[in-house]
């Protein structure tokens, strides 16, 4: 048998030509215009990509895709690993043709979305771009899906993140309100339909990128985004803590972590603490926030959408291990009354928490749903119907606690009705409760005095009547408020254990 001659040299120039084309893509805008970028202090798409991902772990799909003329056509994307598990992700690249999307680009777009839905991984999108290509209307359409749709098709499989890094509008910013989690950069993450210039032309206003859509905007008073960030790589870190709480996709239980995984606050403890930071009296303001640091295990509690609809805390937390969501009211602001932008905010919560498998502990302690013109203006009335709906048709196990009061429609939505398939229902004692409070009701309805006063008296009698009708299943001591919560998980270890399989959540009907 003779030797096979060699191919090796037939081979050289073809892997030149790769390897030049590789590089060229990977060039980015080209040394001048990153050199120009790194000095306003933002990172690069390429590392912006490296400093979310497991180092090491990111494989590029479409890498030739916009030819020389737009490396990697400005949407860097592939799949690698957070924290050793499979995600998606696709960065925009400011650097080249500001980060517009072309055709190539737009078909990695509808790629990327696409295989995170096939192969079951969180996606994330980094953005900072100018939404389509102006020069895309001199070329030939061809019709065929987007990225939109298959984000949409997502939504309660995976999870989906968008991390706004810069300005970002159009067909790019509209990945922010289809995903699950939002976080913006300060200063320099912008959300738009269309920006400055194009808002001159067609209404005359005058206005800047961060007054328009900045996270001052988003954060704050549309809602559109979840939580800010000061620079990209904290922005990023924050990504990766929004997915450490979530399972990979719907047909899986959300990761456990307990002592290996550096989580020693694993165990029962009193929660002695509750005693000086809530005052019995339920018209002393507390901040809600200092309980659930107390409650559940240390360092454990990421709040969502910390500065929209100040009066309901929404927050993920890790309580024995095991993720779960909380809704809580907020005593500090408006007394923890429930406004439109606070139930818009829990509703998307709750979908978010019951597609993924999360158990939801509700804290309760409002007067109501806010009255008067401004919130029935602002839709208060549909805004806590989607609210009630939301928690009703959970299938999670919900752990319902009420701390000092909930009045009418504001014990309703925060899942406090009898037998609204709680696992556990709880109430510290002293509790008031009622449809309306018992004094303002009274004059109200025009009652004479002995009536207002059997009115008072019985809502001050504490929740001891609701208990002994199991409006409650029991009257707990604020100091055992973490171990009954953790044996309300252990009631549910049959659906939450981690041999128990599940599926994606199927809703019939809609929310009003």
């Amino acid at each position: 048998m003779t030797d096979s001659p060699s191919h090796r040299a037939a081979w050289q120039p073809l892997l030149d030509d790769l390897a030049q084309r590789r590089t060229a893509s990977r060039a980015m805008g080209g040394p001048a215009k990153l050199a120009r970028y790194a000095a306003g202090g933002r990172l690069p798409a390429r590392a912006r990509i490296d400093r979310l991902l497991d180092a090491g772990s990111f494989a590029e799909l479409g890498t030739l895709g916009g030819g020389a003329e737009s490396p990697a056509d400005a949407f860097v994307a592939g799949s690698g690993r957070i924290a050793g598990r499979p995600v998606f992700v696709g960065a925009e690249d400011f650097t080249v043709q500001g980060g517009s999307i072309g055709a190539a680009a737009a078909a990695k777009r509808a790629r990327l979305a696409r295989l995170a839905g096939q192969e079951r991984a969180p996606l994330v999108m980094i953005l900072e771009g100018a939404g389509h290509r102006a020069t895309n209307a001199l070329q030939g359409h061809t019709a065929s899906p987007n990225d939109l749709q298959a984000l949409a098709e997502l939504a309660g499989l995976v999870p989906t993140v968008a991390v706004v890094v810069g300005p970002s509008a159009g067909h790019g910013a509209l990945t922010a309100p289809l995903s699950d989690f939002v976080v913006m950069v300060e200063g320099n993450g912008a959300l738009f339909t269309a920006g400055p210039p194009l808002v001159a032309a067609a209404t005359g206003e005058q206005v800047d990128k961060q007054t328009l859509g900045g996270s001052a905007v988003h954060c704050v008073l549309s809602g559109v985004a979840h939580n800010a960030a000061p620079d990209d790589e904290s922005a990023l870190a924050l990504a990766r803590r929004y997915l450490s709480y979530l399972p990979s996709n719907a047909w899986q239980r959300p990761p456990h972590a307990g002592p290996e995984q550096g989580n020693t606050d694993v165990g029962p403890r009193e929660t002695d603490g509750l005693l000086d930071l809530i005052p019995p009296d339920a018209r002393r303001p507390y901040d809600m926030g200092a309980v659930l640091k107390e409650v559940f295990d240390a360092g454990s509690v990421f709040a969502l959408q910390p500065k929209y609809g100040g009066s309901m805390l929404t927050a993920f937390a890790r309580l024995g291990g095991h993720a779960v969501g909380v809704l809580a009211n907020q005593p500090l602001v408006k007394a923890g009354t429930i406004d439109a932008d606070a139930a818009a905010k829990a509703t998307h919560f709750l979908d978010v928490c019951g597609a993924f498998h999360l158990p939801v502990v509700f804290l309760a302690d409002n007067p109501g749903v806010l009255a008067g013109s401004a919130s029935e203006k602002a839709g208060i009335l549909r805004a806590s119907a989607r609210l009630f709906a939301a928690q009703h048709r959970l299938r999670v196990p919900k752990l319902h606690v009420t701390l000092r009061k909930a009045f009418g429609f504001g014990s309703s939505v925060m899942a406090m009705n009898p037998f609204d398939a709680q696992t556990v229902s709880y109430a510290f004692p002293g509790v008031t409760l009622g449809g309306i409070p018992a004094a303002a009701g009274a004059a109200t309805a025009k009652q004479d005095d002995e009536t207002k006063a059997k009115l008072v008296a019985n809502e001050a009698s504490g929740p001891w009547r609701s208990a002994n009708s199991l409006s409650y299943d029991d009257v707990v001591d604020p100091r055992e408020l973490r171990n009954v919560l953790l044996a309300g998980l252990g009631r549910a270890q049959a659906r939450i254990g981690p041999d128990t399989p599940v599926a994606p959540v199927a809703h019939h009907g809609y929310l009003p």
